[in-house]
Order: C-alpha cells, then structure tokens, then sequence
C-alpha cells in the first residue's frame, strides 16, 4: 500500500488504537432537510472537533464546513435518486476524482445495493470508482445500502461486505446485526457500523459498544448524535467507549453528566425549555 492511501486511510482509522468516529451528514444527498439537519453549518460547528472524520456531500462541505477544519473528509460521490423516487438503488457516481481532490477529501463513499433491481450497476461502479481512486491513492468506503424488502441479518450482510471488499474498497459501512462477529469475519477489510435511525441514547450508546466489541473499527454516526437533545454529549458520550474503552453504563453516565450541564449552544434544545423563572418545576 503506497504512502498517500496508507496516510489518508490513517486519518480517519486512528492508527494508535485502530479505531474511528465518523460523523454522518450526508442524508440530504437522498431525503432532502432531515430533521434536525435543517441548518448542516449550525449543527456541524460544534461537532466538528469531537468526531475523527466527517462523511458529507461537496454541497454541504463547501457551504456548511469551516475550510480551516483540520477534519478528515469522507466525501459522498455516489447520488441520482431521492426518496420520492422509483428506487433508492438507482445511483451513479455523480462526483469526480479530480473534484475530491480538489476539496481535499480523505476518502470517497459510495452506497452499493446487494440484492436490488440496480444490484449490478452499483457493484460495477464501485469497481470503477476503486480503479479511479487507485490511481490517486483514494481511500473508497462502500456502504452497504439495504432495501426495505432485504432484511438486516449475519448472512445478506457478510455476502454485501466480501462483495463490496472484493471490489477493492479499502473500508466498508454495514449495519449491526445478531452474530456481527461472522460478518466481521467474512470481511478482510475494515468495518464500519452504520448509527441507523434515531434510537434513545443509552441503546445508542449500547449499539456502539456492541459494535466495537464484535470486532469493527468504529461508528458512523448521524442521526443518533444531531436528532439528540444534547447532541456534544452524545458524541462524547459515544466517543468515550470507541477510544475510551468506556463501558456503556460509564458513557450514558458521561452523557447524562454533560447534558445536566448543556445550557447553551445546543441547535436543539427545544425552545420551550425556556429560561422562565415562573415555570412550574415538575
């Protein structure tokens, strides 16, 4: 492996402990203003320094990320269907080698979808996309996208995860399932677990530890970070056991103890939590 992969690679896995923290905002890319995302440069600021790496489309990096940010970028370069569309699955590479450089990304991701009408497509491209990738010392992080009719088990995710590493991508995002060891297993490249849809924090907390301890390298979390009431203490709650090797009851404590003490700069908060002296305390 030449040095300029291996040292972009080493940015968002941390070599010292072989663990990363991914940020995700790169929903709009299919669903538009997210819940909570509404505003990507209020709420990127303040989580920008606590996370490894952020995963991002070019429009939100070039209008919502403060270009003095020493964050790795992982750029989303696949894109073509929204969620009104026919098929989710229906993508393509919409963004350039040369425009990832540009933007000085630290590596490019794509979704593939094993299983799907446009099963075929997506594969094929991820191969293109390495090939391109390869000749500029590109990290490629393949997500393994799942359709509403696939279901999210051991076995359709280890077939999503060799197949998308045996198209050369150098880091794949899956989901957590049951038996997540086999996947890991089946995978000779690092893994990354996909946060999902917005869950309470503690069961957050505890999909993150469950995560590391079946053997992945990290988390990439979204939803289950910025749709939070207290999204700086989720993120450094859920920090603290990928490179804390905290437990989850020590991380829900942390974030507990952070959002007791979260009275400003929380994009948020829910106005009617309002500074009202003559508010009944319940």
């Amino acid at each position: 492996m030449e040095w300029g992969l291996q040292n972009r690679l080493s940015r968002i896995i941390k070599p010292n402990n072989n663990r990363a923290l991914m940020l995700a905002v790169d929903h709009g890319y299919f669903l538009g203003p997210t819940e909570k995302l509404e505003n990507p440069k209020k709420v990127i600021a303040p989580l920008l320094r606590h996370c490894d790496s952020l995963m991002l489309t070019r429009g939100v990096q070039r209008t919502s990320v403060d270009p003095k940010s020493e964050t790795p970028m992982v750029l989303r370069v696949s894109g073509g269907s929204s969620i009104i569309g026919d098929d989710l699955s229906q993508e393509d590479i919409t963004v350039s080698l040369e425009e990832a450089l540009r933007l000085n990304a630290s590596a490019v991701a794509m979704s593939i979808f094993v299983g799907s009408k446009y099963e075929y497509q997506t594969i094929v491209n991820l191969g293109k996309l390495v090939n391109e990738a390869e000749k500029y010392g590109m990290p490629v992080l393949a997500v393994t996208a799942v359709g509403k009719e696939l279901g999210k088990d051991a076995r359709y995710l280890s077939l999503a995860c060799r197949v998308a590493a045996e198209q050369g991508a150098h880091i794949v995002k899956t989901y957590y399932c049951d038996n997540f060891e086999k996947v890991v297993e089946s995978c000779p490249v690092p893994i990354i677990v996909a946060g999902g849809k917005k869950i309470p924090e503690r069961d957050a907390l505890q999909l993150t530890y469950n995560a590391i301890k079946a053997g992945a390298v990290g988390l990439d979390m979204g939803r289950n970070i910025w749709q939070s009431e207290h999204p700086v203490a989720m993120i450094k709650a859920a920090r603290s056991i990928i490179h804390g090797n905290s437990n989850v009851e020590q991380a829900y404590s942390l974030y507990k103890k952070l959002s007791a003490n979260d009275k400003s700069n929380n994009p948020n908060q829910k106005k009617n939590k309002s500074n009202n002296p003559n508010q009944k305390k319940k």
